[in-house]
């Protein structure tokens, strides 16, 4: 059991809460409203000194409550924070290690809308993040848990998310519906979390996008608390408003947060209105952390709590100047290979556990600056000490399920598995020169620059070969340049680091089979049959047809339509078998089935339908479903080939020879050029082959390198009629 466990002292924090229950005249608890501001530092605020934007409302606010000098998250990570708030325990003991391969126990764990649900309180809460979707246990006791974040696929991850000002409205309704009763509303907003976009006027009064957002979330709370006045909640209610954590923004190398336990990223502000404003613009020096919200809440709501649930805000004087303070982070060991952080703030001293350890004086060096540690200061053993009575009781994250994790990949976010190897690992802070390529190599993978991505990530895992995000985000833009065979190696590596994540068995395997390994993409694939049974059997599909086994081939592809249906990629491996068994109506018949499912154009069935008709000697449907092909797929580069020599065949060169001429106009790419240099090698002109190989080559010295196997590795049922 963790340390922090402090016994309640009851005394002061009771009497209070009577004075101000007596105070107000009330006979029913109070309504209470809490405000999570995802990644706000308090030291951007002016409540906390800060000088360079306004929030008038955040003032107001800080005006009429307690402001807490020094609060403190156990994590800057999400999830597990808003675990920590909503429980009042500590991630060693909640269990909830990181945002992705966790979720809260709520069954089994103290928990504050159930318990406040259970007194007799409508419960509320929207969200503006996928990381805090109610499916993660978090809806546990609440009346309505709005999650609804309207996806957005190829926006990075502000796809994931939604403003403040949308998140507001969404509870509105039910904030508006639950007056005369006391009520229960958890807000969590997400506006200054990267990517920072803040809306105008925001955008153009700040030079710092940051400061622009904190800014315009200054807004939110300024509609929220006219809400409250308005429905004559405000003057009676406890409003509390924190975050869960805050921001890096390049003070020691980090420009976001989930690496490092550096006081930016783990204080956060902390205000406390009690009813009829008890208290008002009073300011407690002792260190408050997130998991005193839990007893400090139950309390006000005269709601008994568990007696280890830690210290309600109410109880911290001077006494406690000295609370030691505990913190940690397993970011850096899931993602990037480097060791987790331990972190125990005591006094005046903030002590950092890790292969290189840091020991700072936080009243001489705020900025965490000068590292003390064989400086002989006494602080050293005594928290060095401290840091180990705190059991790490660490359970490896799930594997993500299927669902969540393609969301997760369509939105470019990778560093799904988590590395699981026992060897020592080296201190972030040593490592710290290695994030500028990390983000630089995701970035430009993110906009497309996959050869520019492949080698930034390639001079990170020479210098650190457990950086997992890095070999996986190498194998997807490996792939995406046609480099299957160094696509496969790469995935095969994080499979090696990851102990075999089945997102990655799925990519390895796929890959594999287009550099010509079926048997590696055979086991891989067998490997990930009960984490996503369709995909599976889909791609063990593929590996039959392309050995020539078809019975084999059509019993996984079916297996896979009956896995998961429908399954437009299983239901095309059946057409392209029953094409090569030479049953040819089936096989336009199921890639009829496959479009009236899909409701929508999908990529390489008119492909498929025009070697369909060929094999039927229907040329001119044919010629018209490859065309149909080009022209919903410009992007493709498969129709292309198959048109030109359709053409060339049906003496047609000229037009054959404009075909491919289109395909390097409309993809200027690594995958464009090379599908070209394929179709002029088809069409009997190597020496044009050359010649745009070359050219190619020039164009693209970095990213040109073809692997033999994966030369049209996939349809090569084409007969070339």
């Amino acid at each position: 059991m963790t340390a922090f466990r402090a016994g309640r002292t009851a005394s002061i924090g009771i009497v209070l809460v009577a004075l101000v229950f007596a105070s107000c005249g009330r006979r029913e608890p109070p309504s209470i409203v809490l405000v999570s501001i995802d990644t706000l530092r308090s030291d951007r605020l002016p409540a906390y000194g800060y000088r360079a934007i306004a929030t008038p409302h955040f003032d107001a606010l800080r005006a009429d409550s307690i402001l807490f000098e020094r609060a403190y998250s156990p994590t800057p990570t999400t999830l597990p924070a808003h675990a920590s708030m909503l429980t009042g325990l500590l991630p060693p003991d909640h269990g909830v290690r990181g945002n992705v391969g966790y979720s809260l126990d709520t069954a089994k764990l103290p928990y504050l809308p159930a318990l406040l649900s259970r007194a007799g309180y409508a419960t509320g809460a929207a969200v503006a993040s996928f990381v805090m979707r109610g499916g993660l246990g978090l809806e546990a006791g609440f009346d309505l848990y709005e999650d609804a974040i309207d996806y957005r696929p190829n926006a990075g991850s502000a796809g994931l998310q939604r403003s403040g000002g949308e998140t507001l409205a969404a509870i509105r309704p039910w904030l508006r519906s639950s007056v005369g009763r006391p009520l229960f509303l958890f807000l969590h907003l997400y506006d200054p979390h990267s990517p920072y976009t803040p809306p105008e006027p925001y955008a153009s009064r700040y030079s710092s996008a940051y400061d622009g957002e904190i800014a315009a979330v200054d807004e939110v709370i300024g509609d929220l608390l006219g809400e409250l006045r308005e429905l004559g909640l405000y003057d009676d209610a406890v409003v509390l408003v924190t975050s869960d954590h805050g921001e890096g923004l390049g003070d020691h190398g980090e420009s976001e947060h989930g690496i490092f336990v550096y006081r930016e990223a783990i204080q956060v502000p902390l205000f406390l209105k009690l009813p009829g404003a008890e208290r008002a613009g009073d300011s407690v020096a002792a260190p408050a952390q997130l998991s005193d919200i839990f007893p400090t809440l139950l309390d006000l709501a005269g709601v008994a709590r568990p007696d280890a649930s830690g210290r309600s805000l109410l109880d911290l004087g001077a006494a406690d100047l000295e609370r030691r303070i505990y913190s940690e982070t397993y970011f850096p060991r899931f993602y990037f290979g480097w060791s987790e952080l331990l972190s125990v703030i005591e006094g005046r001293h903030h002590y950092i556990d890790s292969p290189e350890p840091e020991l700072f004086d936080l009243e001489s060096d705020p900025g965490e600056t000068n590292n003390l540690i064989g400086s002989g200061v006494e602080a050293e053993r005594r928290l060095r000490r401290a840091a180990l009575t705190y059991e790490p009781n660490l359970v490896d994250p799930e594997d993500t399920d299927v669902e969540t994790w393609s969301r997760l990949a369509s939105l470019g976010y990778v560093g799904h598995g988590q590395t699981r190897i026992d060897s020592e690992l080296p201190a972030p802070a040593s490592q710290v020169h290695l994030l500028d390529a990390i983000r630089a190599g995701m970035a430009l993978a993110l906009r497309g620059e996959h050869g520019a991505a492949v080698g930034r990530l390639d001079d990170v895992v020479r210098e650190n070969p457990y950086a997992l995000v890095a070999w996986e985000q190498m194998g997807r833009s490996l792939e995406r340049l046609g480099r299957v065979g160094e696509a496969s190696r790469a995935y095969l590596r994080a499979l090696e680091i990851s102990d075999s994540a089945p997102h990655l068995l799925i990519a390895g395997a796929r890959t594999s089979l287009l550099a010509g390994e079926p048997d590696r993409a055979a086991e891989l694939a067998a490997r990930a049959l009960e984490w996503n049974e369709a995909e599976a059997r889909t791609l063990l599909a593929r590996i039959a047809l392309s050995r020539g086994e078809l019975d084999e081939a059509e019993r996984q592809s079916r297996g896979a339509i009956g896995a998961r249906s429908p399954n437009i990629a299983a239901a095309l491996v059946l057409a392209r078998v029953q094409l090569r068994r030479g049953d040819l109506e089936a096989a336009l018949e199921t890639t009829d089935t496959v479009e009236r499912q899909a409701g929508e154009p999908v990529p390489r069935l008119e492909f498929l339908r025009g070697n369909i008709f060929a094999s039927m000697g229907r040329f001119n449907e044919a010629e018209a479903a490859l065309r149909r092909e080009i022209e919903l797929f410009p992007n493709g580069v498969t129709a292309y080939p198959r048109l030109a020599l359709f053409l060339a065949r049906h003496g047609r060169p000229r037009e054959a020879v404009e075909t491919v001429q289109l395909l390097v106009e409309r993809n200027p790419s690594p995958a464009g050029y090379l599908a070209a240099v394929r179709a002029l090698e088809m069409l009997g002109d190597p020496e044009s082959a050359s010649a745009l190989l070359s050219e190619a080559r020039r164009r693209f010295p970095d990213s040109l390198d073809p692997d033999p196997g994966a030369m049209a590795a996939d349809d090569r049922e084409w007969n070339g009629s």
